[in-house]
């Protein structure tokens, strides 16, 4: 069973006959009523429905404007509208269609053809809202690692390049954090790769708490996670991946896991700075970054000073 429908039409009497027509084949469990197209937008706007009947001629907004302003609504483009029209016209027909009408019931109408009319619609849109989520979770997994739940490393890089546009674009400041678990090769080889896969959970998990929700946690490989953080400063950054650090270093594990204790090293660098022009240096000099935390005992953080 469908939700609800919206009819709008001029005439009382016809949106009556309508909506009785409809209840008698229990098609909807809502039924909006609107005077015209003005009357009808707003009432779409507030309460989103499955389908539209909507009559031509009409006054203030007619359903030719009607469907224009439904143009401006990308979010509204997927309803279907049929066009209830008493004139036998087929220019005025083909113009609506154009519009982006679905179909088109001339008055006054068949019951039974209205039904299966409606019918039909109401499969076609079932159809591709079932085609729009599937395509949606596939974009999901695509962009996602299998195991931590985060932004893989493809979906980062398209994410970083677009963010680093932008800060060209419009000034500020652009931060990178990237992260590696210490001594990790000893949790796989002291517990096992399955308890492994827990930990790295387990920090991904973590690592996304003490982010805001705009900035872009990723895992970057094996045991390496980068984070993007739009609108930070060096200085501010800093004091994040700090957090990020504690915050690792007092995880408790249960289970076989119970004796851990793991620590990690951060490399954080800033864009725009000294010999940082592009998304590959400003990854270098992340990388750098890490790269020291690890040399100078883990457990730290290093950061780009140029």
């Amino acid at each position: 069973m469908s939700n609800s429908v919206l009819i709008i039409d001029d005439s009382s009497t016809v949106r009556e006959r309508i909506i009785k027509v409809l209840e008698s084949f229990s098609l909807f469990t809502r039924y909006y009523e609107a005077e015209d197209g003005l009357e009808g937008f707003k009432k779409l706007l507030s309460a989103p429905v499955d389908i539209i009947l909507c009559d031509l001629e009409m006054p203030r907004i007619d359903g030719f404007k009607f469907l224009s302003m439904l143009k401006s609504r990308p979010d509204l483009q997927d309803v279907p509208i049929l066009i209830l029209t008493g004139m036998d016209d087929r220019e005025l027909k083909i113009k609506g269609l154009e519009q982006g009408a679905s179909d088109y019931i001339t008055k006054p109408f068949d019951p039974g053809e209205l039904v299966a009319r409606v019918k039909v619609h109401l499969k076609i849109k079932k159809l591709q809202d079932e085609l729009r989520r599937s395509n949606e979770l596939l974009l999901e997994l695509s962009n996602t690692d299998h195991l931590t739940g985060l932004f893989n490393r493809r979906y980062m890089m398209d994410a970083l390049d677009k963010e680093v546009q932008r800060c060209t674009r419009n000034g500020g400041f652009l931060s990178l954090i990237m992260l590696d678990i210490d001594h990790f090769k000893k949790v796989n080889d002291t517990f096992g790769h399955l308890q492994g896969d827990i930990v790295l959970q387990r920090v991904a998990s973590q690592l996304q708490k003490e982010l805001r929700n705009y900035d872009c946690a990723a895992r970057y490989g094996g045991e390496e996670f980068i984070a993007i953080l739009p609108d930070s400063s060096l200085k501010e950054s800093v004091f994040v991946a700090d957090r990020i650090r504690l915050s690792l270093q007092a995880l408790k594990f249960s289970g076989a896991l119970s004796p851990l204790n793991i620590t990690a090293s951060l490399g954080v660098a800033c864009y725009p700075s000294e010999g940082v022009s592009s998304v590959d240096d400003f990854i270098k000099v992340t990388d750098d970054a890490l790269y020291r935390a690890k040399n100078n005992g883990r457990n730290r953080i290093e950061f780009h000073e140029p």
